[in-house]
């Protein structure tokens, strides 16, 4: 069952399963997680905005929301992929393709890394472009089809999902703390204030 239907069962519902959880051994082995699960928690501690959506109306409805609560409808938008320009051609967007006009990127990316709360984008985001040259405030559209476990499984589906050219400027986005103290690991990254729309499709 999907994490999101999980969240808006009933109390007696969950309380039961929360029962038969407790029963189990200590030596039993661990239950893993559904990748969906996983996927928002590490999500949501590398410090991600999420917002899932049922339906494309939500999308919209949450997309409003984001731009009034950050005073951005007045903002520009950078705007490269030409799909998310028709798809959002109804939300008044004021879109530029020059850095240096935005306020926020409005973007889609490859994949969702299940196991860190990661996002694989490539050069058919960003084109050729590096991430600390972006505005530090993303919007990120996805579907819950993208989520995978892990960076390989989302390099093997661009892989297959390219035959004839792969994109370059494959990298991740991981941490959404701009400000926030980062250890040796993440040195280098550049931080994003990022929200996700997240459009369930499975």
């Amino acid at each position: 069952m999907s994490l999101f239907r999980k969240i808006f069962r009933s109390k007696s519902e969950r309380s039961g399963e929360e029962l038969k959880s407790d029963d189990r051994g200590k030596y039993m082995p661990e239950i893993k997680l559904p990748i969906d699960e996983r996927f928002t928690i590490n999500f949501k501690a590398n410090g991600g905005k999420f917002l899932y959506c049922e339906n494309l109306n939500e999308v919209f409805f949450n997309l409003d929301h984001i731009l009034e609560e950050n005073n951005w409808k007045e903002k520009k938008v950078l705007l490269f992929d030409e799909n998310l320009k028709s798809k959002f051609k109804n939300s008044n967007l004021k879109e530029t393709n020059k850095i240096s006009e935005s306020t926020f990127f409005l973007t889609t990316c490859e994949n969702l890394i299940a196991n860190d709360g990661s996002l694989l984008i490539t050069s058919k985001q960003i084109f050729e472009k590096k991430l600390p040259e972006l505005s530090v405030n993303f919007i990120v559209f996805a579907t819950t089809s993208q989520i995978v476990e892990n960076i390989g499984e989302g390099l093997r589906g661009i892989k297959s999902k390219n035959r004839q050219k792969i994109p370059t400027n494959i990298t991740t986005i991981k941490h959404f703390k701009s400000g926030d103290e980062k250890d040796f690991l993440s040195y280098g990254s550049s931080a994003k204030n990022l929200y996700l729309l997240l459009l369930e499709d499975l």
